[in-house]
């Protein structure tokens, strides 16, 4: 017997995704790297991607990266290593990024212990106010890394859109690839990756506008609902309907729309607003706000409104529907990328991979 809830995962559907979104990178010499951090490090996810044909698996979290190692291609560790983990990403990561010397220094003494030459890729910001030196430390930073005997500088890198919304653009692109000619000519090395970025690039590289110097992209969300995330626009070829949820009906009655009584604050400290829409029928379901903010879901039944959730129940008003519901009946929900990582988070979500 199924368990519920529970999100439904076609593999077929994201592999078709990453052969379609690998080839375009190719046609314009681009790798990239495939991460999946969105299903918390499921080696099914990963094992899909090195079969669509990305070129490195990406993770934030170096025990996820440890599991990918019998996939047989290099890890990139998307998330600047912490202190207290500096051995085991020497010991399990074969590229990181980083954007701190003080951090750089102790994985350079911890690849020499363990005898290995570690790769990096310094992080540049240019505008989003996440990870990266400003470009004004380039320099700086570079003439202590290129001493460094157990550190190789694979290259440079930059985020955008994740954190400030910046969207990636000629001018911050290029002048990513400014500062890589910069760092050739002056330092007289080779940088093989010039990471451009993640998902929210490819709306520039599909325009073929994408500055030719950047050959590497870290895409994820893409791969997943084929779509690109500068603006949201749906990529040609490529399947949107890769993940679903599945909850259970737990409870069916007519109630009023309003509650009835003083209104105080909710379970979350929040003081409710309701529509009176009048006596309505209402279904609860067995998931709530401690897998999901239920503002991140939508309904495959479009009659079906979702009122509100608690920590775990999800309320919605089934009147309009033309289906005809019943206590144990499954609703079935859309996802988009923040709703499918607290639901893969959420160790009472059961994860179907077909």
């Amino acid at each position: 017997m199924a368990e519920y809830p529970r999100v439904l995962v076609d593999l077929n559907k994201i592999k078709e995704n990453v052969k379609i979104l690998t080839k375009k990178c190719r046609e314009s010499n681009i790798d990239v790297v495939g991460v999946g951090k969105v299903f918390s490090g499921s080696i099914e996810i990963a094992r899909v991607m090195v079969e669509g044909g990305v070129k490195y698996l990406g993770d934030s979290r170096v025990e996820n990266l440890k599991e990918f190692k019998s996939l047989g291609v290099p890890s990139v560790m998307i998330r600047m290593p912490m202190k207290t983990q500096i051995k085991e990403v020497i010991e399990h990561v074969d590229i990181s990024l980083n954007s701190e010397i003080y951090i750089i220094e102790l994985l350079n003494r911890e690849a020499k212990k363990q005898d290995k030459i570690h790769k990096i890729i310094l992080m540049i910001d240019l505008g989003d106010l996440r990870e990266g030196i400003l470009p004004e430390d380039v320099k700086n930073y570079i003439e202590k890394i290129i001493p460094m005997e157990n550190i190789k500088l694979e290259g440079i890198g930059v985020n955008l859109s994740c954190y400030g919304g910046i969207i990636p653009s000629l001018e911050n692109l290029g002048q990513l690839e400014e500062i890589s000619i910069w760092i050739e000519k002056n330092y007289n090395i080779k940088l093989n990756i010039i990471s451009g970025g993640n998902s929210s690039s490819l709306d520039l590289l599909l325009k073929n506008t994408i500055p030719s110097r950047i050959n590497n992209l870290r895409l994820g969300e893409s791969l997943i609902f084929g779509r690109e995330t500068a603006y949201g626009k749906d990529l040609e070829g490529c399947f949107h309907d890769s993940v679903r949820l599945e909850a259970e009906i737990i409870e069916l009655k007519e109630k009023e729309s309003c509650p009835v009584g003083e209104i105080g604050f909710n379970a979350f400290g929040k003081k409710p607003i309701f529509v009176d829409r009048g006596i309505r029928k209402r279904a609860i379901l067995a998931i709530g706000e401690q897998d999901v903010d239920h503002s991140d879901l939508r309904v495959v039944d479009k009659n079906l409104i979702i009122l509100g959730a608690s920590s775990d129940h999800l309320i919605l008003d089934i009147t309009d529907s033309m289906e005809k519901y019943r206590v144990g009946d499954i609703v079935k929900f859309k996802l988009d990328y923040s709703s499918l990582l607290e639901l893969t988070t959420s160790p009472y979500v059961k994860k179907i991979f077909y």
